[in-house]
């Protein structure tokens, strides 16, 4: 094990020197006996990425990873290798990552979304772009860059009728971040086939009337349909011309999309259909660690199909076991029948102390501050997206058991009859924490944004195929150099200690990791692009050590760069 350990220092000792060959044979002797050292397989492959042989370095960062997953470093090197060999797509699977790790920063970002561009890779880099606005908002040169790229992108237009804009809301703001669009409402037939012939793709927000109009005129855009609930159940669907609707969109209810082919038995032979189910913006529904108590909240406009009649029935018989519990309608009458039936049976069951309708809610989060339970008794839904709004603002759901209930939910939460609901409200089984993680871990917004995002670039991805040249005005615009500034502040995600305040001219080298053997003194002046510490790797205040010699000098203002040199992502 010494012999072993003198192989290690040896290597250490000639790669610090700049004996990159006579480095890695130490190396190479160290890790036939003790194949298993992550910190000597990432040393191997930071000598292996300073010979050229990047590829091989991959392998032993890889190696190395899967051993220790928390290091900073190992991730830092392996990132460097991926771009040094064009690995665009395995550097963006890291980003999280490296967001985690606090080592993600612009840099990093922009010269993979350089790398994507030179694969005419339009969508990953816009998306590489935008996530690096997202950490420095102060790179204007880059605004006018993915101006330019989205212009180059299909052009989308967003076809919606009466209060369907309220559930496009995220998705509008997700999608012109990426793409030109259009909203469009209340046009003529006339009009919305000029429409469709502007855009690239439409998208038709819900199965009605619209969507029917649209599928009937001829082919001139790739045709997408987002299927709710309801309009399942009803004779929208038999009147579309499926043949001219490339995707149609579901929520992922398989008795939804069965009702669906049921009154359409040809549909999956003449379109595709895609899962993408609906996210909660957990930003916007925020949680509360709250207590149990006895406020019952029922979020939707009171419709049949919601079978609010139904909850009264539960409500009359936990108001007979325990009188102090409410129940708070939150939503609008849409049925004059209904209304006059729910009123009339508030008071013939002796629930008006208890029972209160509050209309339609603007804001659902200050009205849910006080309830304690989110309550369902549809007989249709898709999803149930307010059970779920109320779930991440830590409500228990109480959920009759329509038809997939299970599939969205799991069992836990249903109830069948009265009795049952009654033992859900009265359980001593209270978790807000649980009911927000549970929405955290299965619909949160960004899986939503992101399964849209596929749809919108397997749709690019064909249209493009027919079509050549598209990064032309791209390499007009941007040249062969994109200039960026030089000073990027705290450019990783939060303020890092020991992150480079300067933006480099070229990747930073690999460093060893394990720098407790290293002969060093002082602080290092190089930027520390992987952190200050990577768990077990060194004591608190030690420099990370370079290899690479050759490593270029990063300018620390813009004013350092020579005149007639520009900063650039290569």
């Amino acid at each position: 094990m010494e012999a072993n350990s003198d192989h290690y220092q040896k290597g250490l000792e000639s790669a610090e020197a700049g004996e990159h060959q006579e480095a890695l044979a130490c190396m190479q002797e160290h890790l036939r006996t003790a194949p298993d050292d992550a910190q000597v397989l990432n040393d191997t492959g930071a000598i292996l990425h300073c010979l050229g042989r990047s590829n091989e370095a991959i392998d032993h960062f890889v190696k190395a990873r899967s051993l220790q997953d928390d290091s900073a470093e190992i991730v830092w090197n392996l990132v460097e290798a991926y771009l040094a060999t064009g690995r665009a797509n395995e550097v963006m699977q890291l980003f999280d990552d490296m967001q985690r790790m606090s080592i993600l920063n612009a840099d990093v970002l922009n010269r993979t979304a350089n790398t994507f561009l030179n694969e005419d890779n339009k969508a990953d880099a816009i998306e590489t772009l935008l996530r690096s606005l997202q950490i420095w908002p102060d790179q204007e040169i880059l605004k006018p860059m993915i101006e330019v790229i989205r212009s180059k992108r299909p052009k989308v237009a967003f076809f919606c009728a009466g209060d369907d804009m309220t559930s496009l809301n995220e998705i509008a703001e997700f999608t012109k971040q990426r793409f030109e669009v259009r909203f469009l409402e209340n046009q003529t037939e006339e009009e919305l086939y000029e429409s469709m012939k502007w855009s690239d793709i439409s998208w038709f927000e819900r199965c009605t009337n619209l969507a029917i109009t649209g599928s009937k005129q001829p082919k001139v855009c790739k045709n997408i349909i987002r299927l709710h609930g309801c309009e399942a159940y009803e004779q929208w669907s038999q009147q579309v011309n499926w043949a001219n609707i490339d995707i149609l969109v579901t929520v992922g209810n398989s008795f939804v999309k069965d009702a669906l082919t049921r009154r359409v038995p040809s549909l999956e032979s003449q379109t595709s259909i895609a899962t993408v189910p609906s996210g909660v913006n957990l930003e916007k529904f925020a949680f509360t660690d709250r207590q149990r108590g006895k406020n019952i909240a029922f979020l939707s406009n009171l419709r049949t199909v919601k079978n609010p009649a139904f909850v009264l029935q539960c409500m009359q018989k936990l108001h007979y076991i325990d009188p102090e519990y409410r129940l708070f309608f939150g939503g609008l009458f849409t049925d004059e029948a209904l209304e006059q039936y729910l009123k009339h049976m508030v008071d013939a069951l002796g629930l008006r102390d208890a029972v209160f309708f509050d209309g339609w809610q603007e804001d659902v989060c200050s009205w849910l501050e006080d309830k304690h339970y989110i309550v369902s008794t549809s007989i249709i839904e898709s999803q149930g997206m307010g059970l779920l709004e109320g779930m991440a603002c830590g409500l228990k759901p109480v959920i009759h058991n329509f038809p997939g209930a299970d599939q969205t939910f799991g069992s836990e939460f249903l109830f069948n009859i009265s009795e049952e609901f009654c033992e859900q409200i009265r359980s001593d089984t209270y978790e807000p924490q649980r009911y927000r993680k549970f929405v955290e871990e299965n619909y949160p917004l960004k899986n939503q944004l992101t399964g849209i995002n596929n749809i919108f670039t397997q749709l690019e991805a064909e249209i493009d195929s027919q079509q050549t040249g598209t990064l032309s005005a791209l390499r007009a615009f941007a040249g062969t150099s994109l200039p960026l500034p030089a000073s990027v502040g705290n450019a990783g995600t939060g303020e890092q200690a020991g992150v480079g305040t300067s933006l480099p001219l070229r990747g930073t080298p690999p460093y060893l990791s394990r720098l407790g053997r290293a002969k060093t003194t002082g602080r290092s002046t190089e930027p520390r692009r992987a952190g200050t510490q990577s768990k077990g790797n060194r004591g608190k205040g030690q420099p990370r050590k370079k290899i690479c010699n050759s490593a270029i000098k990063l300018p620390e203002s813009a004013e350092q760069i020579p005149e007639g040199k520009e900063s650039t992502w290569t």
